[in-house]
């Protein structure tokens, strides 16, 4: 099994977790986003996208990190990333999806290197549009998950599953810039308790072979 997999990268984050949950062995193959390895002819013939992650293994090539997700937790099914209730795991989909396409889209490299390239727009402006998406998200998350019941030590009661794979790694491109999440008291204990998780610790973006 190999993962095309840029170590900043938020998605390619969330595949890695979900590999390591899994007890996954793969070969890390990395792209450099900012040197823009993922437009070359090599990579362009793996993914048009032109996007990390890309999952390979004797079965083909997969791309995009939720289809990826789904595709682990129904080929490996065990240890489970999705409830077993119908309900718990649209409730568990939901929050992954709030993440995955709500708040990190807005927040992708080369939607802010568009906006600084291409559009005009300042460090300050950038910085500005980056913080109101990540904010904005977060805070509509800490509402929901806070008053919920569902909730347990993880985003979905007391084993991680895919919304916790989605949200750690997006605290961590908030802290990049830097945003304050001390707004998101909730969020905070999940991350903590996901942190404790070995999984989640050698996903890290520091702890990758690529990291600079």
């Amino acid at each position: 099994m190999k993962l095309y997999s840029y170590f900043r990268s938020s998605a390619a984050y969330r595949v890695r977790i979900a590999l390591n949950l899994k007890g996954l062995s793969y070969e890390y193959l990395p792209i450099n986003l900012r040197q823009g390895e993922q437009g070359a002819a090599p990579f362009r013939a793996i993914n048009a996208q032109e996007l990390v992650p890309v999952l390979a293994d004797d079965h083909g090539a997969l791309n995009q990190s939720l289809a990826i997700l789904e595709y682990l937790e129904e080929r490996y099914p065990q240890p489970a990333l999705l409830p077993h209730a119908l309900e718990a795991r649209a409730r568990v989909r939901s929050i992954a999806l709030a993440i995955a396409c709500d708040i990190h889209p807005l927040n992708n490299l080369r939607v802010l290197q568009y906006l600084t390239g291409t559009v005009g727009a300042s460090e300050e402006a950038k910085n500005d549009w980056y913080r109101h998406w990540i904010e904005l998200g977060l805070a509509a998350l800490e509402t929901q998950l806070a008053p919920d019941p569902a909730t347990g030590p993880f985003c979905h009661g007391a084993q991680p599953t895919l919304a916790d794979i989605c949200l750690i790694p997006q605290l961590a491109n908030a802290r990049r810039l830097p945003v304050s999440l001390d707004a998101y008291p909730t969020l905070l204990r999940i991350e903590a308790a996901c942190s404790a998780l070995p999984a989640f610790s050698a996903a890290a973006p520091a702890r990758q072979p690529d990291a600079a």
